[in-house]
């Protein structure tokens, strides 16, 4: 019987996050520099919290009924 647990993921570097959004590292950094995304600072490492980023896609997703006129 294997003991070992999986511990899921909370934070990403950015090369994580670029990959994830299918976007450029450097896109990621103009991005993050505006504001755009929130992150988490340990250190002088940057890291991206996975719920917020989830979040933030939610937050921006464009919904083709909203635009619809009434």
């Amino acid at each position: 019987m294997d003991n070992t647990q999986v511990i899921p993921t909370l934070l990403l570097t950015p090369r994580q996050t670029a990959q994830i959004l299918n976007i450029s590292e450097r896109s990621l950094a103009t991005y993050t520099a505006r504001g755009d995304f929130p992150v988490v600072r340990i250190g002088r490492s940057v890291r991206y919290d996975v719920e917020v980023l989830r979040q933030w896609i939610q937050d921006h997703t464009e919904r083709k009924s909203e635009n619809l006129p009434k």
